[in-house]
C-alpha cells in the first residue's frame, strides 16, 4: 500500500477524528482543517474530547474551509482531500439558511477552484454527502409499482398521518431501502447543500481528471458524538435527557425509523475508498442496511442506562424531517468489498459505556425546539 498525504477537513470531529487516527495508524500522512467550532467542541476546544484525541497525533492547522488563505495553505499538505467540514443538522438548516450555504455549498466551490486553479496535485478527492439528498427515499406499492414520495403535507401530519400512501390508489407505501440509482430530492436545506456539495465533486474531477469518491452516509453513531449538540441526532439527544431524568418526547408516531450505522464501520468504508487502487468516480451508499424505529431506540437507551425517564409520543413533527430512510448496500459491498461488522445493539451498548463515564454538561434541545417553534417548523 502506497502512503498518501491526506488533508481531512472537519478532521476534529465525530468522524473525521476517529478517520485520522486509522489513517495515520496506516501510515499516511494527515493534515487536519478544523474551525473547532464551538458547537461541536464548546467554548473551551481545549477540553474537548475530539480535539484532544488528534492533538499531537496529526499535523493540525486552526482554519476554515471558507477562508481561501487557510485552505490553501492546508492543500500545500496533501494528494488526497477527504472533504468533511459541514454545517449538518436537518432542523437548523431550514433557518440558517445563508450560513448553511456559505460553508457546506461555498467552502466546496473554493476547495475545487483552489484544485483547479493552482494545478495542486491532488489525485483523489472523497466527500462527505448524506443520506438527506434522498428525500424521503423510495417506497412500493404492490399495484403501481416503485415510487419516490414528496414531503408529507402539514395537513396530513396535523391529522396524524404520518406513512406515505400511493399517489394513484391512497393505500400505504412499502418502504424500501434505497439505491444510489434512486431519485434525488432533499426535503431539507441540509440535503440541498449536501446534494450541491456532491454534483461539484462529481463535475469538477471528472473534467479534471481526478478521482472522487461520495459517501452517502446514513445515521452515524458511537462513541465520541457530542452529547451537548442539539443537531447531531437522536442517540446523543436521547441519552442526555435519560441521564439527566428529563422527559423523551417522541415525535410523530415513534414508527419513523432511520438507518444507524456505527463508527468504526463509517470508518472503515471511507478507508476503503481512499485505498482504492484504482482511479474512480462514484457514489456509495454508507450504512448498516437496517431500519431501527425511533421509540426502540429510546426504549433501548433507557434500559441501558437504567434510567426512569418518562418516555411520551406526542405527534408533534418538525418541517423537512423523513419518515424512513435505509440504505441499500450492494454497490459497496460489490466495489469496495465492504461489510458493516457493527449491529445496532452491539454499537448502541458500546456507546452506552462511553456515555457513562462523561460528564453531564446540560443540552440545548429545548432550546433549539424553541427556535424551531418560534420560526414556524416545529408543530
Amino acid at each position: 500500500m502506497n502512503s498518501r498525504k491526506i488533508l481531512i477537513t472537519g478532521g476534529a470531529g465525530f468522524i473525521g477524528s476517529s478517520l485520522a487516527l486509522a489513517l495515520n495508524a496506516r501510515g499516511h500522512k494527515v493534515t487536519v482543517l478544523d474551525n473547532l467550532s464551538p458547537q461541536i467542541h464548546g467554548d473551551n476546544f481545549e477540553e474537548s474530547s475530539l480535539y484532544k484525541k488528534i492533538h499531537g497525533k496529526v499535523n493540525f492547522i486552526r482554519g476554515d474551509v471558507t477562508s481561501r488563505e487557510d485552505l490553501s495553505n492546508a492543500l500545500s499538505y496533501a494528494d488526497t482531500v477527504v472533504h468533511l467540514a459541514a454545517e449538518t443538522g436537518t432542523g437548523q438548516s431550514m433557518y440558517s439558511i445563508e450560513r448553511y450555504a456559505a460553508v457546506n455549498v461555498g467552502g466546496t466551490a473554493l476547495l475545487l477552484d483552489l484544485i483547479a486553479n493552482e494545478k495542486l496535485p491532488i489525485s483523489r478527492l472523497v466527500v462527505a454527502s448524506s443520506r438527506a439528498i434522498y428525500g424521503e427515499g423510495k417506497y412500493f406499492c404492490a399495484t403501481h409499482g416503485v415510487q419516490y414520495p414528496n414531503s408529507r403535507s402539514d395537513a396530513a401530519m396535523m391529522d396524524l398521518k404520518f406513512e406515505h400512501s400511493c399517489h394513484q390508489c391512497q393505500k400505504i407505501l412499502e418502504v424500501l431501502p434505497t439505491d444510489e440509482t434512486s431519485f434525488l430530492h432533499p426535503t431539507s436545506v441540509y440535503g440541498v447543500t449536501k446534494l450541491t456539495q456532491e454534483q461539484l465533486i462529481m463535475s469538477v474531477t471528472k473534467a479534471l481528471g481526478i478521482s472522487a469518491i461520495s459517501y452517502r452516509y446514513q445515521n452515524v453513531f458511537g462513541p465520541g458524538q457530542s452529547l451537548t449538540n442539539p443537531y447531531t441526532g437522536i442517540l446523543s439527544i436521547f441519552s442526555s435527557l435519560i441521564r439527566q431524568g428529563k422527559t423523551i418526547n417522541i415525535f410523530e408516531d415513534g414508527k419513523e425509523s432511520r438507518d444507524f450505522v456505527y463508527i468504526d464501520d463509517v470508518v472503515d468504508a471511507t478507508v476503503a475508498g481512499i485505498e482504492f487502487k484504482e482511479p474512480l468516480i462514484d457514489t456509495f451508499n454508507v450504512g448498516s442496511g437496517v431500519a431501527t424505529n425511533v421509540l426502540n431506540v429510546a426504549q433501548l437507551l433507557k434500559k441501558l442506562l437504567k434510567g426512569d425517564s418518562e418516555i411520551i409520543i406526542s405527534g408533534q413533527y418538525r418541517v423537512g424531517d423523513i419518515r424512513h430512510n435505509f440504505a441499500d448496500l450492494n454497490k459497496i459491498k460489490n466495489k469496495l468489498s465492504f461489510n458493516p461488522k457493527i449491529s445496532f445493539e452491539l454499537g448502541l451498548s458500546r456507546f452506552v459505556d462511553w456515555v457513562r463515564d462523561e460528564k453531564i454538561l446540560g443540552d440545548r434541545y429545548q432550546e433549539s425546539l424553541d427556535e424551531l417553534r418560534a420560526k414556524g417548523l416545529f408543530k
